[in-house]
Formats: C-alpha cells, structure tokens, sequence
C-alpha cells in the first residue's frame, strides 16, 4: 500500500533552517508529481511546494518563494522541502502529498515544524 514517513520537522529559532524529508512506497514514484502541504492550528490546509516528475518544473506558495526549495530524488523515492530564513509564521505541521489520479490520492501522517525563539 502507499506509505509516507516524514522526518525533519522540529523546533528552529527564527532565521533558521530545516530540511524535511518524505520517503514513499507502493507506487511508481517517479510518475506523479510530489507536493508539500501545511497546517497551521486554526486554519486550513494549503500547498506550499510542488514538483513535476523529472524534477525540473516547481511550484511555490507567494508566501515561502526564494525561501524554501522543493526537490526530489527518484532513485530513492524521496522528496524534499529545504525552508531557510525560517519565520515563524511558518511554524505549522508539514505534511507530503500525492494525487493519484481518479480520487487515489494520499497524505503523510505531517511532521511539525515551530519557528521560535
């Protein structure tokens, strides 16, 4: 079946850095594109990342554009969102995302992120 296990998240102070990670099985990988969503308490669900399937083309929120940098590596099954200049706005639960195609798609159990000093 498919599985996510993310790993990354943690306790930064402002201006930090963290890298999250986002290891998946029980699919073909490398043929669907990969996206980061996240959760603040109180308020919805949003995208922050995406990446296409090569690699090449992505996609960013206004909010972390020139901040964060999605990428992937398909040998591994890995995807991964590097967040640098940390605010802490950003302090939400991280969550790793794929659409399958015809209402399959499927979320990471989230790893949180906290951004304080």
């Amino acid at each position: 079946q498919v599985q996510f296990v993310e790993s990354g998240g943690g306790l930064v102070q402002p201006g930090g850095s963290l890298r999250l990670s986002c290891a998946a099985s029980g699919f073909i990988f490398e043929s669907y594109v990969m996206s980061w969503y996240r959760q603040a308490p109180g308020k919805e669900r949003d995208l922050v990342a995406a990446i296409a399937t090569s690699g090449i083309k992505t996609k960013y929120a206004d909010s972390v554009k020139g901040r964060f940098t999605i990428s992937r590596d398909n040998a591994k099954n890995v995807v991964y969102l590097q967040m640098n200049s940390l605010k802490p706005e950003d302090t939400a639960v991280y969550y790793c995302y794929a659409d399958l195609g015809l209402d399959d798609d499927y979320w990471g159990q989230g790893t949180q992120v906290t951004v304080s000093s």
